[in-house]
């Protein structure tokens, strides 16, 4: 089966600190899975380098049998990954469901919102309510974004994401600042989501129940090098991850 990601000797750099270190990994269709590592291990300037917004120094980065290195972020999205932010990126002043249908239209190859009773606003309204459904969220479609506890902002974030349809969807931190009961909630509706979308799934996060909990695959950062790479229970057993990350404790 061909990936529909590989990373080949990815390199980033920042004057002399090296953050992403000679990275190479293939992502599988329909595999959901897992990055992990210690703060500034290099997580999250990976995923910058997989969307655009950061430019490898070395190395290749291929997206469904296609080069993508130093393409930048709306090339990438037009060709079918999505991203969801740690901080979230919606729009607060714009009501819920404006959110989210701002993402269906662009992904029909509307730049500008079409007037009202348009084919094209009609049928990014019935897809945005879709997903808003989906989400759990089409209650509060009609409230500004702002007003949203911070989980449900997170979900938003999601749903906008998805409203560009991806094949391949990152997510940064989804459970980040969330209680015990909303990761929980999270997780299964991450879960849902990827079965319900058909989607390849890569997450990073700090939550160890989310990531043994719903990964098949989790991946190790530290400094900037693939330490490790497994299933849960591979990962669990690997005693220098163990040593680096999980604690002896586990």
């Amino acid at each position: 089966m061909q990936p529909i990601l590989e990373l080949s000797g990815v390199v980033k750099a920042f004057g002399g600190l090296v953050v992403t270190d000679e990275v190479s990994f293939k992502v599988l269709p329909g595999e959901i899975s897992a990055i992990i590592g210690p703060n500034g291990a290099g997580k999250t300037t990976l995923f910058n380098q997989i969307t655009g917004a950061l430019k490898p120094d070395r190395g290749s980065i291929t997206f469904q049998g296609t080069d993508i290195t130093g393409l930048d972020t709306q090339e990438i999205v037009a060709r079918g990954m999505g991203r969801a932010f740690q901080i979230t990126s919606i729009f607060p002043e714009e009501t819920v469901l404006d959110n989210v249908r701002v993402a269906c239209l662009s992904r029909a190859g509307h730049t500008r919102q079409p007037l009202k009773g348009l084919g094209a606003y009609k049928s990014s309204t019935e897809k945005a309510m879709a997903l808003l459904t989906s989400l759990g969220l089409a209650d509060q479609a009609h409230r500004l974004a702002f007003e949203l506890a911070h989980g449900d902002q997170k979900l938003l974030d999601i749903g906008v994401a998805l409203g560009l349809e991806p094949k391949l969807l990152l997510l940064d931190e989804p459970t980040a600042g969330m209680s015990p009961e909303e990761r929980h909630l999270t997780r299964t509706l991450v879960q849902k989501l990827w079965k319900e979308f058909n989607l390849t799934l890569i997450f990073i996060e700090h939550d160890m129940d989310t990531v043994f909990g719903i990964a098949q695959v989790v991946r190790v950062l530290q400094q900037g090098r693939l330490l490790a790479e497994g299933t849960p229970d591979e990962i669990r057993a690997n005693p220098e991850v163990v040593k680096a990350y999980l604690g002896e404790e586990l």
